[in-house]
């Protein structure tokens, strides 16, 4: 009887407010899609949106259980789901928004500035374990190492770009969201993590890396040595394999990748993929 009821809400609210459009996935995404949806409900009021940020991964599946309209991903898509969606004769397909560099962070006491991807690989692999072991000049005290969990855009791409194919350290404390990340380095003086450069707060240090910082001047020359393409997916093949020109997705895919839509992106802290309307 519930689940009656529940539909019946459902139900009256479609009627009464029209389209629905349901985004899952990326949590580095995230805060460029709250702003994008915002303006996008300005444009559209009777439109429903809902919106999560889960994971890359939590979107994908959401696209292939067709549960998400839009999935908004950090990372393009795994081999095993490119094969799993061509066995289901199903297409999704990319749509850059934006870069973003992945900074590694500390708590701002710390006097390190500058770390290389070979330290990394060894705090991350457990070869290295103390501050001191790093610079002889910093404390003798343990690293606290977090990542983001394995749902996680971002920890593909800091995996295969740091690790290349090395373990991670079972020391390594795994986290459910980029915010998570910045509360915990933010109170521990010896922790260290990595996150999108949007996410990056006074809270936090981001340290450059092999010499290069994180900015958005060095993402576009392409020197900064972790940055990567933003991506959302949508599955044509609920538009007959082709590209749709109406409607309300189309409506919202339009927006973002426009002048406003793109201003939206560099106002949360990321890196254009087109020309802003500034």
């Amino acid at each position: 009887m519930k689940k009656f009821f529940l539909l019946v809400l459902v139900f009256i609210a479609l009627m009464m407010y029209g389209q629905t459009l349901v985004i899952k996935g990326s949590n580095t995404v995230y805060p460029i899609a709250q702003l994008w949806v915002e303006e996008f409900q300005k444009m559209y009021p009777n439109v429903i949106v809902t919106l999560e940020g889960a994971g890359s991964t939590t979107g994908i599946k959401a696209l292939f259980n067709e549960t998400t309209d839009i999935a908004n991903s950090s990372r393009f898509l795994k081999p095993s789901e490119i094969e799993e969606m061509h066995k289901a004769g199903r297409y999704f397909v990319p749509i850059l928004v934006a870069y973003d560099a992945l900074s590694v962070i500390v708590h701002p006491s710390l006097p390190i500035d500058d770390i290389s991807i070979e330290t990394l690989k060894k705090i991350y692999t457990g070869e290295i374990t103390e501050w001191n072991q790093v610079d002889p000049k910093l404390p003798k005290r343990a690293i606290v190492v977090y990542s983001r969990n394995t749902a996680s855009g971002t920890f593909e791409t800091f995996t295969e770009k740091i690790l290349h194919g090395a373990k991670l350290s079972p020391r390594v404390q795994m986290l459910e969201s980029s915010q998570a990340e910045i509360e915990s380095v933010a109170k521990n003086p010896y922790a260290i993590a990595y996150t999108g450069m949007g996410y990056v707060t006074g809270k936090v240090k981001a340290l450059k890396v092999n010499g290069v910082e994180p900015s958005v001047q060095n993402v576009i020359k392409g020197v900064y040595p972790i940055s990567r393409p933003l991506f959302v997916f949508i599955d044509l093949s609920r538009f007959n394999n082709t590209w749709p020109m109406e409607g309300i997705v189309s409506d919202y895919l339009r927006f973002i990748v426009s002048p406003k839509g793109q201003s939206i992106v560099k106002q949360a802290g990321f890196v254009p993929a087109y020309g802003t309307d500034e």
